[in-house]
Order: structure tokens, then C-alpha cells, then sequence
């Protein structure tokens, strides 16, 4: 019974030292690499190795030294019940490395099937609405039909060999107490051993094989526990812990991007290529462009989602990797283009789920968003239980609340990635008037825009091609020579480039 406690508490104390180390990195891997799977294995890993600990594998483990204490007293009783006790041990070792080989690769298999599994469903959950719309629903269910089909084989496959090498363990030990009951009868016909001799040899026998056997009914759960063990190693080794750099003083100035160049994570190709501007306290700026123009890639890199390949990107002179991650996010704003809230109220996702956020706080981020007033009609007010995703909320009032999530804390740095694509007319007053007031009180707002009522509150304009910059310079300067560049295409001075993104933003200028 203590055993157990102290095996289950290993396990939880195993799990409390490593699960925030586990979860820093699973939203950071993301960031640097291309995710297989759901992107959960690590902590399904840590799962494995914690259930593991606690269970009756490592028990095992501790009984294994004194088989050769146990053997060595069947030796003093009889050399031959010594041999027989040997015999039956070197029998079950080698049932244990057959085990070793042949579960190691089933066990594999079943891990990877059931990631791929898990990934569909997922998905499929995530998209309920357009298969059932579309009538997908049926030929989804066959896709996850076979990925289950391929999951229940590779684990029937393991079971299959850990069962079946169990059930020949506890034969091979039941012939071996047989064995040890022939030997020590023979043994006292013959006058060599007591009667006793009989009883205590095959006692004996019985204490020194039961760790192998128990050794042999756990090794599936052990081979799964040093694959998820070494996983685990190899995605800790790749993303070290980060550092804690000094503190930087609140930035108040500028934004600066220097030669900025970047790569999406897992790709090959520069999504962003040499951009370089300044920005100072109190500018908007617009960011425009055709689609895959390198936009969105642009806002990972101001806000430090993405590292730059080369270059930089500084705030009143420091480098954002110059900063500890929570005390960037102190200064940074970032509506992403695909808005995603979290299970909670909308005060914790306005405050950015801070433990001890002040409600002044809270309610200043969402007048400055121009939204008090519409969360105030919700069922609950700034109390309202938004579900998973904020599915109780539509995709205008999650865009608008997200935004005042960029504004809580009046940070310095504003990035707003197609802020008005699910707004109506009044959202979009609430949002340009959202974005004056920002710059009023000095701070730096960012727009990347499709729709023309998106820059209405910018001063200056980068217009951006292919993942390059084609233009950057005030608002109505740079539309006119847009307007040029596509009236006049030959004269154009900025190539097939300029031309494209001129091309696509000939609605916005005129509108």
C-alpha cells in the first residue's frame, strides 16, 4: 500500500515539475515548426509517463535485486533446485526481450494511428456546420471509419502480443513450480533433501520469478512510457526554456523595422522579404495589398509571433527577442485575422485572462473598443459565459470584444489584421473612431486592410506585393501614385509587382 502512494505521487510530482514546461512548449512549436497531428502528443507523452510511474510497472522494477538473493538460497537448498530456479529465470528473460521486440514497433503504430485519428475528428468537429450544409457528413464518417479501422489494428496488433507472451509467462511459472515440486521429490526419494525441502524450494522459486513475470503483463505499458519518455526529450532538447532577460523600460517612441525578412514555420519560401520602416508615436499606418502579399506575415513579425529569418524589428530601439515574452505582451495589441476567444466570461477574455485584472481596467479596454454598451445588452453583462471559441456570440461581437482585448492595457504597439471583416456599418464607426483614439493618446495602430472603411483612421499607407514592400509613405500620397500605377501600367516604375497591388487596390482608392 505505501509502494503505491509513493509510485502515485512520483507520478503527480513528475507531472508538476514538467506540465507548464510541457505546455510552454506546445504553444510554441507552432511558432516554429510545421505540426503533425492535433498537436496534443506532448502532452499525451507526459500523460503516458505519469500513468506509467503510478501503476504497478516500476513495482517490478524494485522486487528484480532480490531474485538473485532468492536463487542463491535454492542453490544452498540443492544444486539442482538452484539449476531448476535458473532455468525457469533465463526462460522468462527471454520471454521478456521477445516482448521488448516485438511490442516496440505495434506500439508505435498505435500511437501514430490514433493521433491521425484524432486529427480528423477534430476537424470534423470544428467544421460540423459545412458538412452538414454540404452533405459531407457521410464520406468524412468513412475517412474516420478507416483512420479508426487502421488505429484498432495496430492496438489489437500490440494487445495481441502482450497478452499472448503474458499467458506464456504464467504457463512457463506454473510448469516451473511443477518442476521445482518434481525436482525436490526426487531429491528426497533419493535421500538428498528434507521434505521441507520441497515447500520452501518451490516458495522460493515462486517469489524469485514473480517480478519477471510482472515485468512481462506491464511491458506494453513500459515500452509505451520510454517512447513517450524520449519524445518528450527530443521536444525539450529543440525548444530550450526560455530566458529571462532584463527588463526593458515601457516603449513610448517608435517602431522600427529593419530588413525584416521571415519564413512560415516548416516552409521554405519568404512569405516576408527585406521590409524596412519607421513608425513613431501617434502614426497609423495601413497595410495593403493583393492576397499573399506577405500582410498577415508581416503582423506575426511586428508582434513577435514569428522570429525574423534576418533583420529586425525594434520598439524605442530594442529588439522584440530582447524582451521576456509576458512583458512584450504588456505593450503589444494583436487582432488576428482568424479571431479566437476562449471558454470564459468576456471580462476574462477583454483582460487577457490576468488573474487580478482591475474591472477599470476592463471596462476602460472595452469603451476604448467602443463595445461597453454591447456587452452590457448581453444576458450576463461583462459576467457572460462565452463557450468554447465564443460560440455564444456572434462573429461581429467576438471580433468586437477581441478588440478590446487588443486595447486592454493601452499598449503601445496596436496591430489590427482585417479588423472589420465581420463588422456591420456601426461596428465600423466603432472601430475607426476605436483607432483615432489610440493614436490621440500616442499610441502606434497598425491596419491591415482589404476594405476601404478599414483605413479611414491611418496617416500612412505600405503597399506590399509578393512579400515585399512597393511603397510606404502618407496615406494620400501613396493611393495617388497607386492610381497612376495602374492608369499608366508601362510607365509604372514598380514592375509586375507594383502593378499587382495596384491592381488589387484600385477598389479601395476609389471607394
Amino acid at each position: 500500500m505505501l509502494r503505491s502512494r509513493v509510485l502515485t505521487r512520483i507520478g503527480a510530482s513528475l507531472d508538476e515539475t514538467l506540465n507548464r514546461r510541457v505546455y510552454d512548449v506546445l504553444i510554441r512549436l507552432p511558432l516554429k515548426q510545421r505540426v503533425s497531428g492535433d498537436g496534443m502528443q506532448a502532452i499525451r507523452d507526459l500523460d503516458q509517463v505519469r500513468h506509467f510511474l503510478s501503476g504497478l510497472g516500476p513495482t517490478a522494477l524494485f522486487d528484480l535485486p532480490w531474485m538473485p538473493l532468492y536463487v542463491a538460497i535454492c542453490f544452498l537448498f540443492h544444486f539442482w533446485i538452484g539449476v531448476t530456479a535458473v532455468a525457469g529465470a533465463l526462460l522468462l528473460v527471454a520471454i521478456t526481450l521477445v516482448a521488448e521486440l516485438r511490442t516496440r514497433q505495434p506500439t508505435k503504430a498505435a500511437a501514430e494511428s490514433g493521433a491521425a485519428r484524432n486529427v480528423l475528428a477534430l476537424a470534423s468537429v470544428r467544421n460540423a456546420e459545412v458538412l452538414q450544409a454540404m452533405g459531407m457528413g457521410r464520406r468524412l464518417g468513412a475517412l474516420w471509419g478507416s483512420a479508426n479501422a487502421h488505429f484498432m489494428d495496430a492496438q489489437q496488433r500490440s494487445s495481441d502480443v502482450a497478452g499472448g507472451l503474458g499467458a506464456v509467462s504464467k504457463v512457463l511459472r506454473m510448469a516451473l513450480q511443477s518442476a521445482m515440486l518434481s525436482v525436490g521429490a526426487y531429491l528426497v526419494i533419493e535421500q538428498q533433501a528434507t521434505a521441507g525441502i520441497i515447500i520452501a524450494s518451490s516458495i522460493l522459486s515462486s517469489r524469485a520469478l514473480a517480478p519477471v513475470e510482472l515485468a512481462i503483463a506491464n511491458w506494453r505499458g513500459f515500452v509505451a512510457a520510454r517512447q513517450s519518455w524520449k519524445r518528450l526529450g527530443d521536444l525539450l532538447g529543440r525548444l530550450p526554456a526560455r530566458a529571462h532577460p532584463m527588463a526593458l523600460p515601457r516603449p513610448a517612441a517608435t517602431l522600427s523595422v529593419e530588413g525584416a525578412s521571415a519564413v512560415p514555420p516548416g516552409g521554405q519560401r519568404l512569405a516576408v522579404q527585406d521590409v524596412s520602416f519607421s513608425l513613431h508615436a501617434g502614426n497609423g499606418l495601413g497595410i495593403i495589398g493583393p492576397s499573399a502579399s506577405g500582410k498577415s506575415s508581416l503582423a506575426r513579425l511586428l508582434v513577435g509571433v514569428w522570429s525574423p529569418l534576418r533583420g529586425k524589428v525594434r520598439l524605442d530601439g530594442g529588439a522584440l527577442e530582447q524582451w521576456e515574452p509576458t512583458a512584450l505582451g504588456e505593450h503589444v495589441g494583436y487582432l488576428p485575422q482568424d479571431v479566437e476567444l476562449f471558454a470564459g466570461t468576456v471580462a476574462e477574455n477583454i483582460a487577457r485572462f490576468q488573474p487580478d485584472a482591475e474591472p477599470e481596467a476592463v471596462i476602460a479596454a472595452a469603451r476604448a473598443a467602443n463595445v461597453h454598451d454591447l456587452i452590457l445588452r448581453l444576458s450576463d453583462g461583462y459576467e457572460t459565459q462565452i463557450g468554447e471559441s465564443g460560440q455564444a456570440l456572434s462573429a461581429g461581437q467576438r471580433q468586437r470584444i477581441a478588440l478590446a482585448r487588443a486595447l486592454y492595457g493601452n499598449p503601445f504597439l496596436i496591430v489590427l489584421d482585417e479588423p472589420n471583416s465581420n463588422l456591420d456599418a456601426e461596428g465600423e464607426q466603432a472601430l475607426t473612431t476605436a483607432i483615432l483614439s489610440a493614436r490621440a493618446r500616442g499610441r502606434i495602430v497598425v491596419v491591415i486592410a482589404h476594405r476601404p472603411s478599414a483605413l479611414a483612421a491611418v496617416d500612412l499607407v505600405l503597399v506590399m506585393a509578393e512579400g515585399r514592400a512597393q511603397g510606404f509613405g502618407p496615406k494620400d500620397e501613396m493611393l495617388s501614385k497607386v492610381v497612376k500605377r495602374v492608369s499608366h501600367p508601362i510607365a509604372a516604375s514598380g514592375g509586375q509587382c507594383g502593378q499587382a497591388a495596384g491592381a488589387a487596390i484600385l477598389k479601395v482608392v476609389e471607394a
